[in-house]
């Protein structure tokens, strides 16, 4: 196991102790943290992806709204 120092506001310290009162402290700190990595890791995912994508429209085909809508209504009733 590893220790580990943080600086928080005074505030922040003393609503934690309150809030988690009588639960291991460290135990819920290493949970909100794994939480914390796999929150960036999900964001920095996501934003790979649009980045793809956008990357991806650049060579994607261009078409006016008078043949979009034109291929839309193509084979409807």
């Amino acid at each position: 196991m590893s220790t580990v120092n943080f600086s928080v506001p005074e505030d922040v310290k003393n609503a934690f102790n309150t809030v988690f009162e009588g639960q291991n402290k460290s135990a819920v700190i290493a949970d909100l943290m794994r939480d914390a990595v796999e929150r960036e890791q999900r964001r920095k995912q996501h934003c790979s992806a649009v980045d793809r994508i956008l990357a991806n429209r650049i060579n994607a085909p261009r078409f006016s709204e008078a043949e979009f809508n034109a291929a839309r209504d193509e084979g409807r009733p």
